[in-house]
């Protein structure tokens, strides 16, 4: 599957064999042992490092239930008549398809596949980069693009990437790429990044967002097994990035899936976890509130009873 596919993540190769996550990671670990796979965070890849990047192809069949579901909570994010900049990749890809129902939208995106999930959308207008087309891809980049970009302003960027970190926060594995999503930051009052678990603690070579950037992050629910990318979600709302997380499917939370909300934490106290930042501000915590946040439900009681679903549980602080 990894050499048909370029990458596959563990929870779809679990299914596809029937049989549990954990066999799944332990012969993958023996085949990485043999040089025959490189694993990645929640799956694995064909041998490369850093510096490797998997085609469209192959991007298309890693995680498509998770990307479903990111993309049905981040279209919640955006309200009719606004104005929004959304990057390449498979991810955005489904947010736009979602966009398309919005009416009196602006999208400027220098993505080609963004484009034309919009291209029959006649309440939306789409404004595209100028810029080289970058086949892997279907993206627009280079100084035509960057240069496209400056003067604009635009409320939210939706970005996607190869890998985020709380250290480093979202990266690439393409220069080119990289610039001129930094191009479409700078456009932007609000980032909010896009990236299923399989890219929670992966770092590749070109920093696109760092972490202190990123407003939010829309994801989905890691498995049970995998600490690392829990660890990373805690590390990233320990510094201030507001936390949406998506279950498969649209369960667990209505259309938009399973969601939670950092809370602000004041006085040792969580605040209103409605209570959120207005465009551009940064959202670090008073001095001297050593607690970190916690992970929130943002679905309210109403919302829950009307759908007819119990409460979410939070998820707890990691103390320091």
């Amino acid at each position: 599957m990894v050499r048909a596919n370029g990458a596959v993540s563990l929870r779809e190769l679990a299914r596809v064999v029937q049989t549990s996550e954990v066999t799944v990671r332990r012969d993958v670990r023996a085949l990485e042992a043999e040089g025959l796979l490189d694993r990645r965070h929640g799956g694995a890849v064909l041998p490369g490092g850093l510096t490797r990047e998997s085609g469209l192809p192959q991007k298309c069949h890693l995680a498509t239930a998770e990307k479903t579901a990111i993309a049905d909570a981040a279209a919640t994010l955006v309200g009719e008549g606004e104005a929004v900049v959304v990057g390449a990749g498979t991810t955005t890809q489904e947010l736009a398809r979602r966009l398309a129902r919005i009416p009196g939208l602006t999208v400027v995106t220098n993505s080609l596949l963004v484009a034309q999930a919009l291209a029959h959308a006649n309440r939306v207008e789409v404004v595209m980069t100028g810029g080289t087309l970058r086949g892997s891809n279907y993206a627009l980049v280079g100084s035509g693009a960057e240069q496209s970009l400056q003067g604009l302003r635009v409320s939210r960027a939706f970005l996607s990437g190869s890998g985020l970190t709380a250290e480093r926060g979202l990266s690439t594995s393409n220069m080119l790429s990289a610039s001129v999503d930094r191009a479409l930051v700078q456009a932007a009052s609000e980032v909010v990044v896009l990236a299923d678990h399989t890219k929670l603690g992966t770092d590749t070579m070109f920093q696109t967002v760092p972490t202190d950037v990123i407003t939010r992050l829309v994801t989905d629910e890691p498995p049970a097994q995998d600490d690392r990318a829990a660890t990373e979600l805690q590390l990233l709302a320990d510094q201030g990035v507001q936390i949406t997380v998506a279950g498969p499917g649209g369960e667990a939370g209505g259309p938009a899936g399973r969601r939670r909300r950092m809370g602000s934490a004041v006085g040792g106290a969580l605040g209103d976890p409605d209570d959120l930042p207005l465009p551009g501000q940064r959202r670090n915590r008073p001095p001297g509130v050593g607690a970190p946040p916690q992970l929130r439900s943002a679905a309210g009681a109403a919302e829950q009873q009307a759908a007819g679903l119990g409460r979410i549980s939070d998820l707890a602080p990691r103390r320091r």
